[in-house]
């Protein structure tokens, strides 16, 4: 497992992969078994459970999320950690905050993922 400081370090890379709109770099941080669940896979995918099964339907995702907001921006504001993962919580350029719980594998790449919006997210 990381340690803490390597879980701050990780968040803060995925975050700035984002603010760069780098999908592969974003991508870098998942399995390939990923689970995601968020309100935007309900909104983009019309599933009613929001949940995403492995790395080519989350790159589809993401794909759609940068091409829906071209200047997303995300503002870390914390890295809440534990033992087997971290959640961050951040601000989005539209002032919708959201924090995603990450669950790591032992290769420490995100393997569940649950995105909690403040505000509904397209």
């Amino acid at each position: 497992m990381l340690s803490d400081e390597a879980k701050i370090s990780v968040a803060r890379h995925w975050a700035q992969a984002w603010n760069s709109h780098d999908l592969d770099a974003i991508m870098s941080h998942y399995a390939d078994d990923v689970e995601f669940q968020a309100s935007t896979v309900v909104a983009r995918w019309g599933r009613p459970d929001g949940t995403l099964h492995g790395i080519d339907e989350l790159r589809e995702h993401f794909s759609r999320g940068l091409a829906l907001a071209p200047g997303i921006e995300f503002q870390l504001e914390e890295v809440l950690l534990s033992p087997s993962g971290y959640a961050v919580s951040y601000r989005r350029e539209n002032g919708n905050r959201v924090i995603d719980a990450v669950e790591l594998d032992a290769a420490n790449r995100a393997h569940r993922v649950r995105a909690y919006y403040s505000k509904p997210q397209a």
